[in-house]
């Protein structure tokens, strides 16, 4: 790890540290002159924030590097639950004050995806509207296993295949499994039938998405209005209605305002999965809501399908705990290459 990183990442669990305690909180430290020049290009670059003046400098991490700077996940994870310092309650300043102030991909990622979306534009020009729905169904089989998976959804990639393709369930497994992924189809097919619907972002509009994936699941429609925990982490998100509806309408302000395509899917994943608006099916909402934008912007969904399930779940706990979005960020990244590459 260089120095730098190993600073920034020492800042991130300990803001506004002095030189000599950041010195002292890192492996390796240089010499009090080198390390006076890699805090001085940090902040130069933007990365960093000083504080103050002369001995009295203390330093923190800026907005940008706080949300996208890599943290090592496999470090993170190996402590326990009450073992990792974490931000336990939602963050009322990400959304309103640190996230409008954040460019969420590098120019190098910016292009890769810039470069795919060319090459998915290119393939889909001659496509009739038929050839286009049906390739768009086989990416909704596989995003509906994927995404039911994620979930504890036991259907294998072959037997939702069935569920979906030939109204065939798998013997020995619940009712409810079957109808998470019927769900899903009707959803993604709401999606298709009307693109422009979630072209721009509103509460109304995830609720309506957030409906059609929970009916016949047992499961309150609508914003709750009771707390929820969430497995693995000491987050506890909004308990309070009123709060979770500002929330929401922050996040659509948010999202509509970028100009960014991917950002915007990005942070509706991220986002609406923060949030926890609803009393389940939240990650589910996220990933139909986020790809809806994307379709009704004329980009490739995605399906998901190479997604170690352990893995999206530890980048997701990562934004809960920490509000920082790489890991993250490189799964969405990894998985609009593979399906530009894979369909269509």
């Amino acid at each position: 790890m260089n120095i730098e990183l190993e600073i920034l990442q020492f800042l991130h669990f300990h803001p506004l540290a002095n030189r000599t305690e950041i010195t002292q909180g890192i492996s390796n430290a240089p010499s009090d002159s080198s390390m006076k020049r890699v805090i001085a290009a940090a902040v130069k670059n933007g990365r960093i924030e000083a504080i103050g003046r002369g001995p009295a400098t203390k330093y923190k991490l800026t907005p940008q590097a706080l949300v996208t700077m890599p943290l090592n996940l496999a470090t993170y994870f190996d402590k326990d639950i009450d073992e990792r310092e974490i931000q336990k309650s939602f963050n009322f300043e990400l959304i309103r004050e640190v996230l409008p102030h954040v460019q969420l991909f590098t120019d190098e990622e910016q292009n890769l995806l810039d470069e795919a979306q060319k090459q998915f534009t290119k393939n889909i020009a001659d496509m009739t509207d038929t050839e286009y729905r049906k390739e768009m169904e086989r990416l909704g089989v596989d995003l509906s296993w994927k995404s039911s998976q994620i979930e504890g959804n036991t259907y294998s990639l072959l037997e939702t295949e069935k569920l979906l393709m030939e109204k065939q369930t798998a013997s020995g497994k619940t009712k409810e499994e079957a109808i998470m992924l019927l769900n899903h189809k009707d959803a993604l097919d709401f999606v298709l039938d009307m693109p422009d619907y979630l072209k721009e972002l509103t509460p109304h509009r995830i609720e309506d998405i957030h409906s059609i994936l929970i009916k016949e699941l047992g499961v309150d429609r609508n914003i709750r209005h009771r707390r929820v925990g969430i497995t693995g982490t000491n987050y506890r998100p909004l308990d309070n209605e009123f709060q979770i509806r500002e929330a929401l309408e922050d996040t659509c302000l948010l999202v509509n305002s970028r100009q960014n395509v991917f950002e915007k899917a990005l942070l509706t994943l991220v986002l609406l999965s923060y949030i926890q608006a609803f009393t389940d099916g939240n990650k589910r909402t996220a990933r139909i809501t986020s790809n809806a934008i994307l379709i009704a912007n004329g980009y490739c969904p995605l399906s998901f399908r190479t997604v170690d399930s352990i893995d999206y779940k530890k980048a997701m706990l990562m934004f809960y705990e920490q509000n920082n979005i790489a890991a993250f960020k490189q799964i969405f990244i990894d998985q609009y290459l593979f399906a530009v590459k894979t369909y269509f």
